[in-house]
């Protein structure tokens, strides 16, 4: 059985996923029975789409999905394999980190300068925490299979 963590990431992903198609179908029925656009829907379906991004690269991430040169890498022996996987993994650690890092400072500054979104009007750091927050569950993932790879038995 998963445990609440392994579900997080994807109750996230169908949420937005599940809000973003509803709000372009939404649109769509707009434009097409009063000739306009909403307005907000472009701009809430692009931030879901920067959050369901970065909660679907954690998800790859936990499952070893994400994309290798397969042809070089099953050529190799047992131990490179291994020390490709932890060198390949401690990149995507110090990418997170940075993401994340300057994710905070994005959000934090939206937050310091009162910015508000220009269709909603609602406080743009909310959407940009997801920059964060995505990075974040990213990093735990890159983390788990640095963890894992290290564990690894070389023949």
């Amino acid at each position: 059985m998963k445990s609440k963590f392994d579900m997080i990431e994807e109750v996230i992903a169908v949420l937005a996923l599940s809000i973003m198609t509803f709000l372009a179908f939404i649109n769509v029925v707009a434009r097409y029975i009063f000739s306009a656009s909403l307005s907000f829907t472009d701009e809430m379906t692009t931030s879901l789409f920067v959050l369901l991004t970065l909660v679907g690269a954690s998800i790859a991430a936990k499952r070893g999905a994400h994309l290798g040169l397969s042809i070089f890498v099953e050529r190799m022996g047992v131990s490179a394999q291994k020390k490709l996987k932890v060198t390949a993994n401690l990149l995507g650690i110090l990418f997170t980190v940075v993401l994340f890092y300057y994710g905070v400072v994005m959000a934090y500054n939206e937050f310091k300068l009162e910015q508000l979104t220009a269709g909603m009007q609602l406080p743009e750091w909310i959407f940009g925490s997801f920059v964060p927050l995505g990075a974040a569950l990213l990093l735990v993932r890159f983390i788990q299979q640095t963890k894992n790879a290290l564990k690894e038995e070389v023949n």
